[in-house]
């Protein structure tokens, strides 16, 4: 178990360690033709446009990778209260609203109940659902519409995002939850994903003694599922 740890870490540092790479020499190389073209105000225009959307992937990644070095910490959630579902996901859709607004994709949440009650963080589970909703926009297209749904059987509550964007080749709905994996390598990158964000969903969603899963979603897009055992 130590080595498999001591194996896990040192791959996590080698691939941070490339995800890193990237933004920081763009950035400085970026930082070199402006300091070279400097009689050239268009050129410094679109420069300084770039170091800017480099520094935005950069501060994401760093932010993602502290959060999720936080939630490894244990292998349970330290601070567990009553948490109503429907006022989380109201609350992570409001901080993508920018996002969406963007982007103009539309996020549909019309939930059947008032009170849906889970046993764990408010924040950790807000964050799960943020980077979900999140995920469905980048993956989706000019005028495209997220629809996310909560609902309850059987003892289990169901968080639901489904998007109508690029969807998920079958034999590769496993790896989606893996760290610095993207589907879509191009438009992650453009839009500044970190590659983590899945990754830090299925930890929490773990740490609360749940399970998420990616689907098949008919007439394509990509659906994932949360799954939280209720209170």
């Amino acid at each position: 178990e130590a080595r498999r740890l001591d194996e896990t870490r040192r791959d996590f540092m080698a691939n941070i360690s490339h995800e890193l790479k990237t933004p920081v020499g763009a950035i400085g190389l970026l930082s070199e033709a402006i300091l070279d073209n400097t009689g050239d105000p268009e050129l410094v225009q679109k420069f300084s446009e770039n170091v800017l959307k480099e520094s935005k992937r950069l501060s994401a990644l760093v932010k993602d990778i502290i959060q999720l070095s936080k939630i490894q910490g244990s292998a349970t959630v330290a601070k567990t209260e009553v948490v109503n579902l429907i006022p989380v996901v109201f609350d992570a859709i409001d901080r993508n609203s920018w996002r969406s607004e963007k982007a103009q994709v539309e996020v549909l949440f019309q939930p059947a109940e008032d009170t849906v009650e889970v046993f764990g963080d408010s924040e950790m589970l807000t964050v799960a659902v943020k980077n979900l909703v999140e995920n469905a926009i980048i993956y989706s297209n000019k005028g495209d519409r997220v629809a996310v749904s909560v609902e309850t059987e059987e003892g289990i509550a169901k968080i639901v995002v489904k998007d109508s964007g690029i969807g998920i080749p079958k034999e590769e709905q496993d790896r989606v939850f893996e760290r610095f994996y993207r589907a879509d390598n191009s438009r992650n990158r453009e839009t500044g994903g970190s590659g983590l964000g899945l990754s830090i969903v299925k930890t929490i969603v773990e740490r609360h003694g749940g399970a998420i899963m990616a689907l098949e979603t008919n007439g394509g897009g990509a659906t994932f599922r949360v799954e939280l055992p209720l209170k």
